[in-house]
């Protein structure tokens, strides 16, 4: 026999402090039947039944699991690339602490929803890199992540074609195997929007036709905010000398979701639409990989249950008088 959970202090703890109650119980009932002169020894009926289905709680509790069946698993997943903007405007704090330190901690927490999905990383502003690799290995993701700066790229205005061109070779160069349908893919392209490259049509049409679906994520505000000077006193300028402020331009990332049968999402200082960006990529279907029987153990634990239940419910239907006046 086989157990699903292990014995823990956990188990251990709560049979004691069941059994500390109990004996508390039983010594208060003793204590006020003594001065009418009873003893109360009719509670001992209900601590035997008591003491059998407390323990076939606990024993259902742990998944007593004997005998195998057979189960078919079907595998399945999806690439998903998330092209994150890495342009010295992500320093700016309009989306407190900064845009890019709220987009790692919300990236974060979806990089945990989707276990069974590979992830990569690619990171970009006048150019693009991958950070990493499509990966099933999360942590490996996050340690990537944590690491994110605006000083990883070469100081220059963002530019989303180099990101999109290096997703769409990424997905070019990634082996099929033979006889199993395509991977589906989706981007993730999380950005204020300032394109300052040049034609983004061609690739566009490109992005269109690979089939993968993009959704952008647009962050910062429509009022903007200054940036910071990279050694933290001051306020980055223009050649007139006036101040730089950065504002959130959705309208390139829009055109970009809708033309690729994606979304667009936002995330200001008002508005966090992360949660319906893990919602949008839940309901993509991944493709079926493999279909494989395996035998896994059955857990009986319905038994110990149901018997537990059923002397539950004598207890409650059983009434016993311990005090009579």
């Amino acid at each position: 026999m086989n157990w699903a959970y292990p014995f823990s202090w956990a188990e251990l703890l709560g049979a004691i402090f069941f059994l500390i109650l109990y004996a508390g119980y039983a010594l208060r009932t003793r204590r006020l039947a003594a001065p009418l002169g009873q003893r109360g020894w009719r509670l001992g009926w209900k601590l035997a039944l008591r003491l059998l289905y407390f323990p076939l709680l606990l024993l259902a509790l742990l998944g007593p699991a004997y005998g195998v069946t057979q189960q078919p698993v079907r595998t399945a997943g999806k690439d998903v690339w998330l092209l994150v903007d890495l342009s010295r405007s992500m320093d700016a704090a309009d989306v407190a602490p900064t845009r890019l330190q709220k987009v790692k901690a919300e990236l974060s927490t979806l990089i945990n929803r989707f276990q069974a999905d590979r992830l990569g990383l690619i990171v970009f502003a006048g150019d693009a890199a991958v950070q990493c690799p499509l990966t099933y290995d999360q942590s490996a993701l996050q340690l990537f992540l944590n690491t994110l700066e605006t000083n990883l790229v070469a100081a220059a205005g963002t530019d989303l074609a180099p990101a999109l061109e290096l997703a769409l070779a990424r997905m070019s160069a990634t082996p099929q195997v033979a006889g199993s349908p395509a991977r589906v893919t989706a981007l993730v392209l999380v950005s204020d929007g300032e394109d300052f490259g040049e034609n983004l049509e061609p690739t566009l049409r490109v992005l269109a036709r690979s089939g993968a679906r993009l959704f952008s994520m647009g962050v910062g505000t429509l009022e903007g905010a200054r940036l910071p000077r990279p050694a933290g006193s001051g306020y980055l300028k223009d050649a007139r000398g006036r101040e730089v402020v950065s504002r959130l331009n959705p309208t390139a990332l829009r055109r970009l979701a809708e033309q690729t049968n994606g979304q667009y999402f936002e995330l200001t200082d008002r508005r966090n639409e992360f949660p319906l960006l893990v919602n949008a990529l839940n309901r993509i279907e991944g493709q079926a990989e493999q279909v494989r029987t395996v035998a896994v153990a059955d857990n009986r634990y319905r038994y110990p249950l149901a018997l537990a239940l059923l002397l539950l419910a004598l207890d409650i239907l059983l009434t016993i008088k311990v005090i009579r006046p």
